[in-house]
């Protein structure tokens, strides 16, 4: 039997638990955020697990864990880090000639000169996002060049007083009724995709995330076979286990939106047959490694 180490949040963690351990891997949950942690008497050890499931978001809070722990990771922390980097990975898929959306990376602190020339390379509204933040925090649409300044104000403040580190954000094209795809991908192969759609009385409130945090609904759903090529394609390129690649499609184009290396575990409907038996194999390499 192997030990796996999830510091998912619980939801994934339990889906994640009786098919596992079906196959052999006895999943244990390892929170490692909103808890205090004393460091010459920790909750675990490091033979307590034989490998990690992903990498923890809270990169420091992941440095500890990976300190005490002192095991292989499915997704590690390098992984983890080049899919948190959303310029990062369209620089990257952009010079592979992968479909992304027109974008514009913006270093903090800039003038109001560039912002204002920023915002004329678009058709408005625009996207503005930042940079490292997940489940759409932070990501807004700017209809007009005052409301644009307004929010990379408003983003140049949260930069100066968290002082995280990145102080950088993306401006991109908006695509009217595009449809969301979560894509999966395991070891470079397709295992499942969902489309999320929000409720319609959502849209008529003017609501436009498509998170499922945020109330969208989430439907397995049957790709064609050149978008599943195209996320295992950006896997591939961006050389990363267990990845959630996101698409927009508007009828006209099919773009790369994001990844995510820390994906959430939906229900095992929404995935192709074999999901979990391709899970359980990945985790024995990964514990192999060490």
């Amino acid at each position: 039997m192997i030990d796996l180490a999830v510091a998912n949040d619980k939801e994934t963690f339990e889906r994640m638990g009786e098919p596992l351990a079906e196959r052999g891997i006895q999943v244990h949950h390892v929170p490692v955020r909103e808890r205090t942690i004393a460091l010459d008497d920790p909750p675990w050890g490091p033979d307590e697990y034989d490998v990690g499931f992903v990498y923890p978001g809270r990169l420091m809070e992941g440095g500890v864990a990976d300190a005490l722990l002192e095991l292989p990771w499915l997704n590690d922390h390098e992984t983890v880090l080049t899919s948190r980097n959303k310029a990062e990975v369209l620089a990257r898929l952009g010079r592979a000639d992968l479909p992304v959306p027109r974008t514009v990376y913006v270093s903090n602190d800039v003038s109001e000169d560039e912002l204002t020339d920023v915002f004329d390379r678009f058709e408005p509204p625009v996207v503005v996002k930042p940079n490292s933040t997940t489940r759409g925090v932070g990501v807004a649409k700017a209809h007009d060049l005052d409301s644009f300044l307004g929010i990379c104000d408003y983003l140049s403040l949260v930069h100066d007083y968290r002082a995280t580190g990145d102080q950088s954000f993306l401006v991109q094209e908006y695509l009217p009724d595009a449809v969301d795809y979560r894509v999966m991908v395991l070891e470079g192969e397709y295992v499942g995709a969902v489309e999320r759609r929000l409720p319609d009385e959502a849209i008529a409130e003017g609501q436009w995330k498509h998170n499922v945090h945020r109330g969208a609904t989430a439907t397995g759903v049957d790709l064609p076979e050149p978008w599943r090529d195209l996320a295992e394609s950006v896997a591939a390129e961006l050389e990363i286990p267990f990845l959630g690649v996101d698409l927009l499609e508007t009828g006209e184009k099919l773009v790369i939106n994001e990844t995510n290396a820390r994906p959430t575990i939906d229900e095992e409907t929404k995935y192709e047959p074999a999901f979990y038996d391709r899970l359980a194999a990945a985790i024995r390499r990964a514990a192999d490694r060490e």
